[in-house]
């Protein structure tokens, strides 16, 4: 089965962003989707070109076009929300985002009306249903397929940091879960989520989609939901490990982060280098770690179990990447990477609101409205 790469640009960008709309009364998360995206709609147009529905009516996913730079995506993502914002709030809804919603339920929500959501919930029922969560997916251009499952490969070893600078659904249904992102383990009972599977090389990816198919697993690509995984309509590895990320600073962080390893990866590759492949099983550990603990983490940096903190590597792996990031335009929106360090990562700032309230998740909700609107919090506390 041949599966075309439509190769991309190197190091071009594109990021989608799963919104929560909540009623301003309640604080609960609120239908609204549909009315919504029908107003924003452009006359002659079948939708919105960068709004888009998703599983639930009480979400909107915003996506941008193809960009150069971060800071062009952050643009464009801004213009987008601008418009949802106004009209959601026409609509009596607020805004915000999160991995998870602090204290709805999972099945007071609607479905959204698109057939393909509706058939995905007839074939997979329970963990289908339950997906009230959130994330954000950023795309990396690649410029060859005979690049992709190695870089691919090599992102797995950074699954950890990047889970712990998002993560941000400590609650579900109105528990604290003890974990920093209970996202990632309501998204692992879907049976093609989770960690992607070690493919040598674009023919194996092809081959073991064939298989996929074959065997009526699933019926297309598109229905692989990997934490990282190839793109080929778009020409892009795609990473969307990510929890909802409350602030457009810490979209840009995650998403310069995720350009200039790729970019990296990529000149390796053109220099003949082999990218390293990580064991599974240390992978599988730290991607756990990261779920559990956070940025209080420690991961395992090598075959014979040594550990390192989690801030430690994440530090490194900035102070590593800044060439790359000078020559991509994004040296400010990497080194935001340390500013999320210091005001802590949303499931610790939503913990701390909860804590300041006496464990009431309604001011949470608040302080994730607040975050949207204002941006990511400076040291010495949340926002309340």
């Amino acid at each position: 089965m041949e599966i075309p790469f439509r190769s991309s640009e190197r190091a071009s960008l594109g990021v989608e962003w799963e919104l929560q709309l909540v009623d301003r009364e309640t604080r609960e998360l609120a239908s609204g989707a549909v009315e919504i995206l029908e107003e924003l709609r452009p006359e002659g147009a079948e939708e919105h070109p960068k709004a888009k529905h998703e599983l639930l009516q009480s979400t909107v996913e915003i996506i941008t076009g193809i960009c150069s730079t971060v800071a062009e995506a952050k643009a464009d993502l801004a213009g987008t929300l601008a418009e949802v914002v106004a009209s959601a709030d026409r609509h009596g809804r607020g805004v915000m985002c999160a991995g998870s919603h602090p204290f709805t339920r999972w099945d007071s929500q609607e479905i959204s009306p698109k057939e393909r959501y509706h058939q995905l919930v007839e074939r997979m029922q329970w963990p289908a249903r339950r997906l009230q969560i959130f994330g954000v997916h950023v795309h990396v251009g690649v410029r060859s397929p005979e690049k992709v499952m190695p870089i691919v490969n090599a992102l797995t070893s950074y699954l950890p940091h990047f889970l712990a600078l998002s993560a941000s659904s400590p609650f579900w249904s109105g528990c604290d879960t003890g974990l920093a992102s209970a996202r990632t383990k309501v998204f692992e009972a879907m049976p093609t989520g989770g960690l992607p599977h070690q493919l040598a090389d674009w023919a194996e990816f092809e081959e073991y989609m064939e298989t996929l198919i074959r065997a009526r697993a699933i019926e297309s690509v598109r229905e692989v939901w990997w934490d990282v995984r190839p793109h080929p309509d778009f020409g892009t590895v795609e990473l969307r490990v990510c929890d909802g990320l409350p602030t457009l600073d810490e979209i840009g962080a995650v998403a310069a982060l995720t350009q200039c390893l790729v970019d990296q990866f990529d000149a390796q590759l053109d220099r003949g280098y082999t990218l390293p492949v990580p064991t599974e099983w240390v992978v599988r550990e730290n991607k756990w770690r990261a779920v559990r603990y956070g940025l209080d983490a420690e991961i395992v940096v090598d075959d014979q179990g040594t550990v390192q903190p989690v801030r430690e590597a994440i530090t490194a792996l900035v102070e590593e990447l800044v060439p790359t990031a000078k020559r991509l335009e994004c040296e400010a929106e990497l080194r935001d990477v340390l500013r999320i360090l210091e005001v802590g990562a949303s499931y610790q700032r939503q913990r701390a609101v909860a804590a300041q309230h006496g464990g009431d998740l309604a001011p949470v909700v608040d302080s994730l409205l607040a975050e949207m609107r204002d941006g990511l919090p400076s040291a010495g506390g949340p926002t309340a």
